[in-house]
């Protein structure tokens, strides 16, 4: 049961974030884009060092990669330990160079001992409003 319910949450969080990420010229112009979720569990007892390499992959990948387009980590607010990512790239190609970089190999390193669980979702983006000048 709470794993149904962990689910539905990153659904509705996920179609949230989406929603008001994206003008529809960014529908129209993201249609090579690659979306997608990442449904991370970490050890509650690494959650802090985990954020921090998280946030400092993040912000350094939005900054140096012109194919990293967008990120959002949220958390569950029952299980601070339950974490999606969403994760938006120019295209495939941007993303496969966003894994060989030294920023993700670094966080790669640094985490892999605080994450119990994986699972990587590709999306489709299928629609987004939000409201004027946000």
């Amino acid at each position: 049961m709470q794993r149904r319910h962990y689910k539905l949450l990153a659904t509705v969080i996920s179609l949230f974030i989406l929603t008001i990420s994206f003008s529809k010229n960014a529908i129209a112009q993201g249609k090579n884009q690659m979306v997608r979720l990442a449904k991370i569990k970490v050890d509650p007892s690494q959650l802090n060092n985990y954020n921090k390499a998280l946030k400092e992959q993040m912000t350094t990948a939005v900054r140096l990669e012109p194919g990293v387009l967008t990120y959002y980590a949220v958390a569950d607010k029952k299980d601070a330990s339950h974490i999606t990512i969403l994760e938006i790239y120019a295209d495939t190609a941007a993303y496969k160079l966003h894994t060989e970089t030294p920023h993700f190999k670094k966080y790669k390193d640094t985490v892999k001992g605080m994450v119990q669980s994986l699972e990587l979702v590709d999306v489709n983006l299928i629609g987004s409003s939000r409201k004027p000048g946000m």
